[in-house]
């Protein structure tokens, strides 16, 4: 599921400036962090010189130095500085692949192959980031009984409930075959109980559909 090419990753509030998280799309493993401007990238999670997961980094202003060896990549993926040669001119081929990156409707997104337009989405507050260990088809299928909604519309890989804490728009992200996350978030600025609600109802959701029973509608 996609909006043109568009995959979501994170809630927005869940990545702050300084400290990266792996996430993966259909296999692929991305990292995800802020510079020191706020601004979100989405790169492949693999430093090219011996593999170690980027998401093991160090974000250190607007860059993020490998975990193994420390060499240090900038926003455009390019290194920047290699610690044991620091007077080389290191060449352009060593760079990280880079995904686009945008922000909607409480999410940080990834643009994945060739993306079309970043999605355009109402703002929203995130709740919570849920991960389930069930074929995204399997949640998607108990999202309006798990929440009590009222109605469900679905574009791409997002899908709007109408509930009892008023509009709730859910990201999903298919992370394998029998994996995917769901980012839930709310329309305008939910008060406590509400968020607690909701919370509540995505735990409900997760046990329901991976014990393979029914826990009934949201309380």
């Amino acid at each position: 599921m996609t909006i043109n090419g568009w995959f979501p990753l994170a809630l927005s509030g869940s990545i702050p400036p300084g400290i990266p998280a792996g996430a993966i799309v259909k296999g692929t493993e991305i990292v995800v962090w802020r510079d020191q401007a706020g601004e979100a990238h989405a790169w492949e999670d693999r430093c090219p010189h011996r593999g170690m997961k980027m998401s093991f980094g160090v974000v250190r202003g607007d860059h993020i130095a490998c975990l193994y060896h420390g060499w240090q990549y900038g926003p455009d993926g390019q290194c920047r500085k290699i610690p044991a040669h620091p007077d080389l001119d290191v060449p352009r081929s060593i760079c990280v692949k880079t995904y686009g990156a945008a922000e909607a409707g409480g999410m940080i997104w990834a643009g994945l192959g060739a993306p079309g337009d970043a999605p355009v989405l109402p703002e929203a507050t995130g709740v919570r980031s849920l991960y389930v260990d069930v074929p995204l088809n399997t949640a998607l299928a108990a999202l309006p009984s798990a929440f009590d909604a009222g109605g469900m519309t679905a574009r791409g890989p997002v899908v709007t409930l109408d509930t009892r804490w008023g509009t709730l728009r859910i990201g999903l992200q298919e992370i394998g075959e029998a994996q995917c996350a769901l980012h839930v978030t709310a329309a305008g600025n939910p008060g406590a109980e509400a968020r607690a609600g909701i919370a509540r109802a995505a735990t409900r959701l997760r046990d329901s559909v991976e014990s393979g029973t029914d826990t009934g509608v949201a309380a």
